[in-house]
């Protein structure tokens, strides 16, 4: 399995990255976790995003599937022809929200784009050879986390939540763990997000070998942030930049 990071700002993109979105491929198969700012640029350095077999949103932020509606125009004007609509999965609620942005011709054009489908807690998501279980965030509602695995790779991405039992339960077993470290230490527990030193926490918890730092605040120190979760975390931590990738196996 190879996790490709497209978008590692949380809520508004400073400059040079985009919000959340993070690729994962096998040979045969590529799904998208989240869509939001940004990444279908991104996404196009790493392949053409009409052969993409999946795309699920994790929650009803706008800063995680804004781009689906790049994403939809981009499938139905592609090179060849339209392309035959993709699963898009989507928390419930949240597919007549997208459609009132877009009058009565533009949801028929969604459509046309996308299999719209309702996630559920704990109902795994089979794309190929990659299967993805929603576990529930704590963030807003409904959200969810995402488990995946593919052969012998797990990964658990929590997107955004706080700390605590979910996410713990969530994490637990992954090798590598794609944590949300949105808030800087001076804001702990001002916003259901977690902080580096909590995402720390949370690798050191779930027995993961890799912690990769996302969704972080667009003016937060990176280097900093790489070392409170260091101080957590006696494994491997890596502070996520676009377009980096990491092979798990």
């Amino acid at each position: 399995m190879r996790l490709t990071v497209l978008g590692s700002a949380a809520s508004y993109p400073d400059a040079g990255r985009a919000c959340a979105g993070h690729l994962v491929q096998t040979s045969s198969t590529a799904v998208l976790l989240d869509c939001g700012s940004g990444v279908l640029s991104n996404l196009g350095h790493v392949m053409d995003p009409t052969h993409l077999d999946a795309v699920l949103v994790s929650h009803g932020h706008v800063d995680h599937f804004a781009d689906v509606f790049a994403l939809q125009a981009a499938l139905r004007y592609a090179p060849t022809g339209p392309v035959p609509p993709i699963p898009l999965w989507l928390p419930s609620g949240l597919r007549p929200r997208m459609e009132a942005l877009l009058g009565e011709r533009g949801a028929r054009e969604l459509a046309e784009a996308f299999e719209m489908r309702t996630l559920e807690v704990n109902v795994p998501v089979v794309v190929g050879d990659v299967t993805l279980v929603p576990h529930p965030a704590d963030h807003v509602d409904p959200a969810f986390s995402f488990v995946v695995e593919a052969g012998n790779a797990r990964v658990c991405y929590t997107s955004d939540t706080a700390y605590g039992p979910a996410v713990e339960t969530a994490a637990r077993g992954a090798q590598v763990l794609l944590a949300e470290a949105t808030l800087p230490a001076e804001y702990a527990g001002r916003a259901p997000h977690m902080t580096p030193a909590e995402a720390g926490a949370l690798a050191s918890a779930s027995g993961a070998h890799t912690l990769v730092l996302t969704h972080l605040w667009p003016t937060i120190d990176r280097d900093e942030a790489g070392r409170q979760a260091r101080g957590a975390f006696g494994g491997r931590v890596i502070v996520a930049h676009e377009l980096t990738a990491l092979d798990i196996d």
